[in-house]
């Protein structure tokens, strides 16, 4: 069994872990489409807006569907940044599956 000395030394170095992943998520960028390409939305780790192209093609449609399928963009972009966020915090933890926005608690 661990000593207490030997748990609060493990959780200080998961907790250096979980900084330095901050960190690196904050580099992250990753892309959103809709509609078969006519809309791209980047996002950045911190789930912020980089970029937003509205192709060419899109610009014939009604005002309504573009904002649609910037919507849609956003929110594809938002699923893979979760999705890639709660993969790098797995690799640190070793528990796969957390949440996003899991924080430690100390």
């Amino acid at each position: 069994m661990n000593s207490f000395s030997d748990m609060l030394s493990q959780a200080k170095n998961i907790q250096e872990k979980m900084r330095e992943v901050q960190e690196n998520l904050k580099k992250i960028e990753v892309e959103g489409v809709s509609g078969g390409e006519l809309v791209k939305v980047v996002l950045k780790g911190d789930y912020e807006m980089k970029s937003i192209f509205v192709h060419e093609n899109a610009k014939n449609e009604k005002k309504e569907i573009i904002y649609d399928l910037i919507v849609a963009a956003y929110n594809d972009a938002k699923d893979k940044l979760k999705k890639k966020t709660s993969s790098e915090i797995s690799k640190v933890t070793g528990i796969p599956n957390l949440p996003p926005d899991f924080k430690m608690p100390f």
